[in-house]
């Protein structure tokens, strides 16, 4: 009895039961990876807090880091994820808390008079349980671990999607600020050929032409500015922003493909190694190793319970004395839990191998994707754009002497917008891409040469 007693004491130490902060672990793994805080809003206090914050960072425009940064503050759904944590951690309790022992108590009345009533009573303890607390605790903090990996692996998810929309969002600003250039042209074609057409000195086809390319500039402005409120609407959301506080504005056009980009070589070595997803599945896989373990360890004793009984007979008599209960294992040998787990074993150990294999398909694919954007971006920036330029100008010039009509000079310019848009979605789509393979390789993407892109400016770091 002193041995059990003792026992008792060390599991409810507080040495076994302490554990530092669960939530410590995704805070810690977002603003390594993120570059941002994260935080959980268990109380009011902490609720004012993180909306006295999300009020400060609206105050200004809109950064790529203070939309991550809000909607890691702000966001209601990634506020419900975190609660996974805490249900995880109360697992965990109550696989360390000691099993409630149990009374039982009997009163018989005689049926013959002038006899006493009988009594009897049982304290037990079910022991099986409390010696299986340290491996039940492992297995708990297994699973709380692989939960709070994997709830790190949902907060990043969310910094992919903020960075795509923001982008998505800028790129339209940009867009429809070129397109009304466009329509300028539009217009001041159209005008000139409605007073060319007055003298006589064009055709009724000349002139419905001018106006399709007109109306169809006006409509692609239109078209333009739904598809920015649609886009609005979605990082609104992922915000978390309501009322006037969805008046934010982003200013300033998309920022430029940097020259000294990040190192594509290795990519997929280091998604494997961050990827906090994959070290989830990980962790379960070792839970169910250990589950499966217990299991068998415990197999022949599934209940074993100790206590101590008395009795009052009818003659008033008092007996007292130690009493146990076991469970013969005849029928059920743990056979059912034992398949289940080795079912589960195996089905952990396939979904950790395919989800290592798609984070390595998608790597390569959004690798290969970012090149050909940088190279598409490039040839924009570097060859198309520049000859654009050099036809309006040389087109102007032709026009100046007389050379050229109107007509083809405002023709060169739409084309060189066209050019200009073009190019704009194509950045867009590099910056989308480039969010996408950060959430893949499960961090960061640490630039050649130490070179950090933040907040729309390109900077240099001394080696």
């Amino acid at each position: 009895m002193k041995k059990i007693m003792v026992v008792l004491v060390l599991l409810t130490s507080p040495d076994f039961l302490s554990r530092a902060e669960p939530f410590q672990r995704v805070q810690e793994e977002v603003r390594q990876r993120a570059g941002a805080n994260v935080q959980w809003e268990k109380e009011m206090e902490s609720r004012d807090e993180t909306s006295a914050i999300v009020q400060r960072l609206l105050k200004k425009p809109l950064t790529i880091s203070s939309a991550v940064q809000i909607a890691l503050l702000n966001n209601r759904r990634l506020q419900a994820t975190f609660e996974e944590v805490g249900i995880a951690q109360a697992d965990v309790i109550e696989a360390v808390t000691v099993p409630n022992p149990s009374v039982d108590f009997e009163v018989q009345f005689p049926l013959v008079a002038g006899t006493l009533n009988r009594y009897a009573w049982l304290v037990a303890q079910e022991f099986v349980q409390i010696l299986m607390i340290p491996l039940k605790k492992k297995i708990s903090e297994d699973r709380l671990e692989a939960i709070e990996l994997r709830v790190a692996d949902e907060t990043l998810e969310l910094v992919a999607k903020v960075k795509a929309a923001y982008f998505m969002v800028q790129a339209d600003q940009q867009l429809i600020s070129r397109l009304k250039l466009i329509q300028e042209t539009h217009a001041a074609s159209l005008e000139l050929a409605q007073n060319q057409y007055a003298a006589g000195n064009i055709t009724d086809l000349a002139l419905l032409q001018l106006q399709a390319s007109y109306s169809q500039g006006r409509l692609d402005i239109a078209r333009a500015e739904t598809d920015l409120r649609t886009k609005r609407e979605e990082l609104t959301r992922l915000l978390g922003l309501w009322g006037p506080q969805t008046e934010w504005k982003i200013q300033g056009d998309i920022m430029p493909i940097p020259d000294s980009d990040f190192s594509v070589e290795r990519l997929e070595s280091l998604a494997v190694a961050q990827r906090l997803d994959l070290r989830a599945a990980h962790r379960d896989l070792m839970s169910i190793v250990t589950s499966l373990g217990l299991t068998r360890i415990y197999r022949w004793v599934p209940v074993l319970e100790f206590g101590f009984a008395g009795e009052r007979d009818i003659e008033g008599a008092l007996n007292m004395g130690p009493s146990f209960r076991l469970e013969i294992p005849i029928f059920n040998q743990g056979q059912a839990r034992i398949a289940k787990a080795t079912s589960q074993l195996r089905r952990a150990e396939n979904r950790l191998a395919a989800l290592a294999v798609e984070i390595r398909s998608e790597t390569r694919e959004l690798r290969d994707r970012l090149i050909g954007l940088r190279d598409m971006a490039k040839f924009y920036h570097d060859d198309l754009l520049p000859t654009r330029i050099r036809i309006v100008n040389r087109a102007l010039l032709e026009y100046n002497a007389m050379q050229l009509s109107p007509y083809e000079l405002f023709l060169a310019k739409s084309q060189e917008m066209e050019a200009e848009r073009n190019y704009i979605d194509t950045v867009r789509d590099y910056w989308i891409t480039r969010a996408k393979l950060e959430r893949t390789v499960g961090g960061r993407l640490i630039a050649r040469n130490s070179t950090s892109v933040a907040d729309g400016k390109t900077t240099q770091k001394k080696p």
